[in-house]
């Protein structure tokens, strides 16, 4: 005789453990200030490492120090990255020269300008640590929220350019970065790094037990893992909106004034060889909203993810894969219910049509100039007859002039006079700075990220072998004609893809020692991922093995035809054959 059998109840993934961290850290406190105020530490806990990072740092070691390891007494040479908060890439030439002095005081000297638009500290010692961030803060410059499991760094062009587009989308990525600030945490960096004071404006956070209060966007335990916005025009996607977490594409009307902006969400650039469930993936279009509507769509699509990501496991908890498992209609189904109120209003038809490096004195149509400087790599520093960091010092202080930064590693000096420029040009000559346009075309559309000796999750080099993959480069371009073509290069030294890889022309991912996956077929504009060519190259076989893609690409290509659109049209079968 048959029985019933009750259905077996379906349990509640486990949470990682960065979640009870977040869940027992009393608002993003934990025991951090009990840590720093010990000297004998020289790094912090497990649960204090992870919630460091909501303040904007990253406990890190230096990983050149690892052969000593072996020697009596050696441990790891612990240090810290810190990264700033910088919406928009804007700095006042007060607040650049207050980071510049602090890069020498409690720092390793340089200054790591980002693929965000934002400034690392490196090499930064637990006993430099609070007076590092007190003394950025003194200048109105906060690293809250400049990483962990929240809004990261929101991004816009950074041309100032006479262009009301251009400034709402810099008055919008301040207004979306101050709304979705950390309320209840941002008392918790306070009081730890600053004794309790607050920058002047902000308005401290009551205590109170309901998250709601406290933490009304994030709640309790925050989202389940980071968070990336940024701003773009059509013709200009210099900020990689579609490899946002949450994007605005700025609409135009008759006049050029901005109407809108269509509202991209779910792209995201990491993932993790050992997991074929993680992958790159371009954001989607989801809806179409005026500029009032902006803030209020952030925190709506910042709340889907906070109720929806994944919290039980890291490595697929970012908000693409919510978009890549509901599919866009669905997301656009819960967005519009939960969290919009009404129906959504279509995107509009504005396709993304070109990238702006933004380099050379360039007019800013108010009577004043910009100079945007290509800085390889984003590591401004002094080596050699390049004084990078002291050359830009010395011109910010003799104009005096702001800064701004780009997503792609460079800086811009703004807001210089005309009768200014001679002497702006004769400093660059002084301290040895290249002119973009004494720079190859493939160099300054390269990036790569810090990686060795800094970064833990890397397991290749990135940022100091570059540089030499680019000599290389160089030379070929050059002997097939090629040196005038905007091919992007980009690498990474892990497949978390900091540097944006999987959208470059030719993306270079490190897979171990000194070999690399090497990808190929994306868009210097950002719209298509790349493939895979072929994994694990060692890196002195990357330019032999590019070189004869690079030929057929000179001998076939068609009118007008770029590196990446080559390679899609050819497709992979025909690029492996070409390679052997």
């Amino acid at each position: 005789m048959a029985t019933d059998t009750a259905a077996p109840e379906t349990a509640e993934p486990k949470l990682s453990p960065v979640e009870g961290f977040k869940t027992e850290s009393r608002w993003l406190r934990g025991t951090i200030a009990e840590e720093l105020a010990d000297p004998a530490l020289d790094h912090l806990s497990e649960p204090n490492k992870q919630l460091i990072k909501f303040h904007g740092s990253y406990q890190q070691e230096d990983r050149d120090a690892r052969k000593k390891r072996d020697k009596p007494g050696v441990g790891k040479a612990y240090m810290f990255m810190v990264r700033l908060k910088l919406p928009g890439g804007k700095l006042t030439a007060d607040q650049w020269l207050v980071v510049d002095e602090l890069a020498d005081k409690h720092a390793n000297g340089t200054l790591r300008l980002t693929t965000r638009q934002s400034i690392q500290f490196h090499g930064v010692l637990k006993g430099d640590l609070k007076a590092l961030i007190a003394g950025f803060n003194a200048a109105l410059v906060s690293s809250l929220g400049g990483c962990g499991d929240v809004n990261r760094n929101v991004m816009a062009c950074p041309a100032p350019l006479n262009d009301p587009a251009r400034r709402q989308m810099q008055g919008l990525a301040d207004a979306v970065a101050a709304h979705l600030a950390p309320r209840a945490g941002a008392r918790s960096y306070h009081e730890i790094w600053l004794n309790g004071e607050h920058q002047k404006g902000e308005v401290p956070a009551a205590e109170h037990e309901n998250p709601e209060v406290n933490e009304p966007i994030y709640g309790r335990v925050y989202l389940p893992r980071k968070f990336k916005i940024s701003f773009a025009l059509p013709e200009d996607n210099c900020t990689d909106i579609l490899a946002q977490c949450l994007g605005f594409l700025c609409v135009r009307g008759p006049d050029g004034s901005p109407v809108g902006y269509n509202l991209y969400a779910g792209g995201g650039q990491g993932q993790t060889n050992s997991k074929p469930d993680t992958y790159p993936l371009l954001a989607q279009p989801v809806c179409f909203v005026t500029p009032d509507q902006v803030v209020r769509a952030a925190e709506g699509i910042c709340k889907l993810f906070r109720d929806h990501g994944n919290r039980a496991d890291r490595k697929r908890a970012r908000l693409k894969y919510v978009m890549k498992d509901w599919g866009v209609e669905k997301f656009r189904e819960v967005f519009a219910r939960d969290y919009w109120g009404w129906p959504l209003t279509p995107p509009k038809d504005v396709p993304i049509t070109g990238l702006d490096l933004h380099h050379g004195w360039q007019p800013q149509g108010d009577g004043k100039w910009f100079l945007g400087l290509s800085v390889e790599n984003g590591r401004l520093k002094d080596e050699g007859p390049v004084r990078f960091r002291a050359g830009v010092r010395a011109i910010v202080q003799k104009v005096p002039c702001s800064v701004r930064l780009s997503a792609q590693q460079d800086i811009l000096l703004c807001d210089i006079p005309t009768a200014d420029r001679p002497a702006v040009d004769s400093l660059l000559n002084e301290y040895g700075i290249p002119r973009p346009d004494g720079l190859s075309v493939v160099r300054k559309w390269s990036m790569a990220c810090p990686a060795i000796p800094t970064c833990p999750l890397a397991i290749t080099e990135s940022e100091r072998s570059l540089p030499g993959l680019v000599d290389q480069l160089e030379g070929v371009l050059t002997e097939l004609g090629l040196a005038e073509e905007p091919i992007s290069v980009r690498m990474t030294g892990c497949p978390n893809g900091c540097a944006r890889p999987y959208q470059s022309e030719v993306g270079l991912v490190g897979r171990g020692g000194t070999k690399y996956t090497v990808y190929v077929g994306g868009d210097s504009f950002g719209r298509r991922l790349n493939a895979e060519l072929q994994d694990g190259v060692p890196i002195e076989q990357i330019v032999p093995r590019l070189r004869p893609i690079f030929t057929a690409y000179k001998a076939e290509r068609s009118a007008g035809e770029s590196f990446g659109d080559f390679c899609t049209r050819v497709g992979l079968d025909r690029l492996r054959g070409l390679i052997g």
